[in-house]
């Protein structure tokens, strides 16, 4: 079966069967061709509907949560995005297609090595794609300039981390899975004025956690 057809299963019969409705993200999904971001080992299993091992025992999202998670974010052209975790650039493509400049955070050289190639090979300009650890206050200074009217992480904190929404600018959105496994909540958070923000649960799932995430404390009895 062609590439194409599959992907169109993919998007018919996973993604939109999870709500996802929106046409921009649909069409996105439809032309990122998601078998050039799977690891050739595993590129069986591009269009399930399961996650996808990468290096450093990291997994790219399932395509149904990565539909969710860009129909939460509705990223709308010329906007500015920013993604903590690069994984293979299979998120990061969608999101270009979506947005405007896209920036992407990764913690591990060889992943953002290897998602660099994948987006050159299909010529997707205006992503940077830095290798940083987020959740190191000097490293996301560096990396990071101005704010941001989206950002995606696609890794879970167990705790929620506020630093993040500081990154948006006014009227932006921010998409977090909160929790620890078995029980892990997406939340929108939205930027409505310098100092408030709101947030809404949208969906329960179970995604990698970021790396040196912080962890509710433990009790010993």
């Amino acid at each position: 079966m062609r590439a194409t057809s599959v992907r169109e299963q993919m998007v018919e019969q996973q993604v939109r069967a999870w709500d996802v409705l929106d046409k921009r993200v649909l069409d996105a999904l439809r032309e990122v061709p998601r078998e050039l971001f799977v690891p050739e080992g595993q590129r069986f299993r591009a269009y399930a509907d399961a996650e996808v091992p990468l290096a450093h025992g990291q997994h790219m999202l399932r395509p149904s949560v990565a539909g969710r998670i860009l129909q939460a974010l509705l990223p709308q052209p010329g906007e500015s995005a920013l993604e903590i975790g690069t994984g293979s650039g299979f998120l990061t493509a969608a999101l270009r297609r979506l947005a405007g400049h896209v920036t992407s955070l990764e913690i591990f050289p060889a992943l953002a090595a290897a998602a660099r190639a994948n987006l050159a090979a299909l010529r997707v300009g205006q992503v940077e794609i830095l290798e940083a650890d987020a959740l190191q206050a000097a490293q996301l200074r560096a990396a990071v300039t101005g704010r941001y009217q989206v950002i995606a992480i696609t890794a879970s904190l167990p705790v929620y981390d506020e630093r993040f929404e500081q990154l948006l600018a006014i009227g932006g959105r921010l998409l977090a899975v909160v929790g620890e496994w078995p029980v892990m909540e997406a939340r929108l958070v939205r930027r409505t004025a310098q100092d408030r923000f709101t947030s809404v649960g949208l969906f329960e799932t179970v995604i990698d956690p970021l790396i040196h995430a912080a962890r509710p404390p433990q009790f010993t009895f």
